[in-house]
This record gives structure tokens, sequence and C-alpha cells, in this order.
């Protein structure tokens, strides 16, 4: 299929309205048969529930043109597992598993000529997302629901591209012990606008998320998960009940264990560690890994090696899987035809 007439290598990372999205609703308890529309308006109560109680969910995934021209995307299968596991913390009806496949299958085929070409560094990003639409106005899950799916071509996350960033230890919290940290729900992306607008106005990139509980412990950043590399080049991933699962996270881990041979360990990181470490890296669907080149604690300044050694190997080997110029691991791939 011929692609649009879009500048790709210079895309931002923004809304741009494509040809076709994937809609399904949820009344009197069940799922219908769902459709592609050309319809991007939504039309619901002045009272819905995601309106009035942030009854929302979503995912964030990419499709992408391979070496060899064809259209891919990157392990939807655990997007599909992480939506269900974040309707049932929220008290919303799952979308099965096949389902979403299929859905996003559908989408990504709908749009193929938005998908950007090969070498021109952008992606489609996918949005699949769920929410509660009729009217609730006492305190309590909604009864109908949508699941939609739309794609956007985008360029980088961060401005610049691979650059590295500047992130500061903030004062205020992610997410509860016990809470909901570990699920991807629109309400924990709305607590951390007021501070990552502040974060940049004081010019940083990022906020660094400590454990709300002693804030002794790293967490992660308001949109991606963290990672470091200690000075002999061991990858170090912080744990927790309360970071979100990042699909690229658990990938990245994996190319360092089978792909680099690195030796990796998952564990809690204390914040007292900061100054342990050689390189550091933000990781997620949207950047990928994005070298950090400090991170400011309070006056206490702690700098890496921005796009060292070990980050540009990880992100090369895995955007080399996203793109079809290094071997995949068995289910890491869909093709779409």
């Amino acid at each position: 299929m011929e692609k649009k007439n879009i500048d790709w290598s210079n895309l931002g990372f923004g809304y741009v309205q494509t040809d076709y999205r994937y809609v399904s609703n949820y009344k009197d308890g069940a799922w219908d048969a769902g459709t592609l529309t050309t319809d991007a308006t939504i039309t619901m109560s002045e009272c819905a529930c995601v309106l009035q109680y942030a009854q929302t969910v979503f995912e964030g995934m990419k499709a992408y043109t391979t070496e060899e021209g064809k259209t891919v995307c990157f392990r939807p299968d655990l997007n599909a597992e992480r939506m269900i596991q974040s309707c049932q913390r929220m008290k919303m009806p799952v979308f099965p598993k096949e389902r979403f496949l299929d859905a996003i299958y559908q989408t990504v085929k709908a749009n193929a000529a938005w998908v950007p070409p090969f070498g021109s560094g952008a992606s489609l990003y996918l949005r699949p997302y769920m929410f509660g639409s009729d009217a609730i106005i006492g305190v309590k899950p909604a009864n109908e629901f949508q699941f939609r799916v739309f794609g956007t071509p985008v360029g980088p996350y961060f401005k610049g591209g691979v650059r590295p960033l500047t992130l500061r230890v903030s004062d205020l919290d992610r997410a509860a012990p016990r809470g909901t940290g570990h699920i991807k729900a629109g309400l924990n992306y709305a607590m951390s606008l007021y501070n990552i607008v502040e974060a940049h106005e004081q010019g940083y990139d990022e906020n660094l998320y400590v454990d709300s509980a002693t804030r002794t412990h790293i967490e992660e950043t308001g949109g991606a998960n963290i990672l470091f590399v200690t000075k002999d080049g061991k990858l170090v991933v912080p744990k927790s009940d309360t970071i979100l699962p990042s699909i690229t996270r658990r990938s990245l881990v994996q190319v360092a264990k089978d792909y680099l041979n690195l030796e990796v360990e998952e564990r809690v990181v204390g914040v007292d560690e900061l100054g342990d470490f050689a390189e550091a890296g933000l990781c997620g669907t949207a950047a990928v890994i994005s070298p950090i080149g400090k991170i400011v604690d309070h006056g206490k300044e702690y700098t890496y090696a921005g796009m060292g050694t070990v980050v540009e190997k990880l992100y090369k080997t895995l955007t080399g899987i996203q793109m079809g110029t290094i071997p995949a691991p068995e289910g890491w791939i869909m093709v779409i035809e």
C-alpha cells in the first residue's frame, strides 16, 4: 500500500488523526461484535462514569515497518494481558485477549498507509483503551463500557530524539502502597500532570519517584520505568509492587541476558545508590530507551554516561529486533498481512 505523503523523519510525538479506529461496546453483560469506523468522535452522557470517577484504563504499543517491508507489532500479547489485569483492578469487564489482538490487527491493517516506512525513525503508535460510558452519579463502577483502538504516526517521545535526560527526585508521590501503581489506569497519569509541568518549568525532563512508604527506594518516572548499569557493566532494574510492569523493560531484561550476556539484577534499589552507577536510562513503549545524563536529588547531583556502552547496546538490540534487522525471540513479533 502506498504510504501517506508525510515528512516522516520530522514527526513529533503528537496526535495525528488516521483513517480508521476499532470500537466495541459492552452492555447488558456482554461485548458486541466490534467494528472499524471512520468516526473519531465519542458521544456520551455528561454523567458518564469516566468523566465523574475516572474509570478508564489504557495501553500503549507500536506498529513498525521492518527492513523486509513487513508491518509488525511488538509483543501485543503482553499488552492484552496487562490490560486484563488493569480491568480486573478497576472493576471493568475484561476484553478477551484474542479479541484484543484481533482489534490491534484490524486497526493496523486498515491504517497501513499511516505506518511509517523503514528507516524513518517513526512508528504508528497504538492506543487501546476502555472507559465507563453510562451515567453514574453514585460512587460505583459503570454498567456500560466502550473499548477502542486508534493509531497515530509518531516520531521520538522526547524532543530532540535520543539525548541524555535530566531528572529530579520528586517530593510528590506517584503511587501508594497497595494502590494502582502496578496497572495502567488513567488516574495514575492525571496525578502526575502537576508535577511534570513544574519539572519542565524548572528545566528537568522528568520526575523520578521514590516509594511513598519509606521514600528510600527508587521506583520509576511519571511515564517510564528506569534502569541502571553498574561500573562493571551489570544491569540493575528496580523492583517494586507499585511499579508498572513495562513490556519494554521486561524485553530489555531478556535482551540483556540472552543477546548481550549481561548479568541482570532485578531488586530494590536504594536512593543512596544513585552515585554507584555508571549509566542510567528510561525505558517504555514511547521512548524505547532514553539515556539519563543527570539525576538531581535535592541539591545532590549524580551524573551518568548518557548513551553509554551498555545503554546503547540495549537500545540498538531491542530496536533491531523490532525493526527486523535482528532475529526476534519466538512470539515477540505479530505480522500484519
